[in-house]
């Protein structure tokens, strides 16, 4: 009778194999938006007076003619998207266990986060 070896590098791991790669990707979005937070943060309190103009300004300076005030915009945008789907898709497979059900919310999220995305470019990119 042979002994099956349930450890080892031949184990065979079940489940959708995600855990460290999203724990990474939720880390460095989390400090992606942490790092612009407390840069959108300054530049508020730096304001000399809170008015459209200023806070249209913090989103569309640039520097040597390249858009930064865009570019980190959607930088911190997209990790906020990105930082949703990963936690939002873990609820979703945790606590939802009909797979027709989960499927769909899944697909309801993708859809709302990707015309969230678009929607804010369409703001932000027509400044």
């Amino acid at each position: 009778m042979a002994i099956s070896k349930n450890y080892g590098p031949s184990r065979v791991v079940v489940g959708a194999g995600y855990g460290v790669k999203d724990f990474i990707a939720q880390r460095i979005t989390a400090v992606i938006l942490a790092v612009y937070t407390i840069v959108l943060l300054v530049g508020v309190l730096a304001m000399p007076a809170f008015t459209f103009e200023n806070w249209q300004a913090l989103f569309t300076f640039t520097v040597f003619a390249l858009p930064l005030g865009q570019i980190l915009a959607t930088l911190a945008f997209v990790s906020l998207a990105w930082h949703a789907w990963i936690g939002v898709r873990d609820i979703w497979m945790d606590y939802v266990k009909p797979v027709g059900l989960r499927l769909t919310l899944h697909v309801l999220t993708i859809l709302w986060l990707v015309g969230s995305l678009a929607y804010f470019a369409q703001i932000l990119w027509s400044i």
